[in-house]
């Protein structure tokens, strides 16, 4: 029984842990939004996590984690807002 509740246990703070890494890159993206810029922003940086992200979603799901599957697509979702954001705002940039 005892193992039951840490195996539970883990899994919810593992859960809790992707969450509040996705949530970590949405102050990030109101940042870039707000100054209307992206100075001091690397894209190469940004796009390369949501390449990692990729890749440990589709390790995910090879391995039938449907926890660590959902909390890397959110991850994705709000670290490539930012790297579409920092993308948006150096092309406006290097326009002008």
């Amino acid at each position: 029984m005892e193992s039951v509740f840490w195996r539970d246990f883990v899994e919810f703070v593992f859960a809790m842990g992707l969450f509040v890494n996705a949530m970590l890159f949405v102050p990030q993206a109101m940042e870039i939004y707000r100054v209307k810029s992206a100075q001091g922003q690397s894209l190469l940086a940004f796009a390369g996590f949501n390449v990692i992200q990729v890749f440990t979603a589709l390790h995910a799901y090879f391995r039938e984690d449907y926890i660590l599957l959902i909390g890397t697509f959110i991850s994705f979702i709000t670290c490539g807002l930012v790297t579409f954001a920092i993308a948006f705002y150096k092309s406006r940039a290097s326009v002008r």
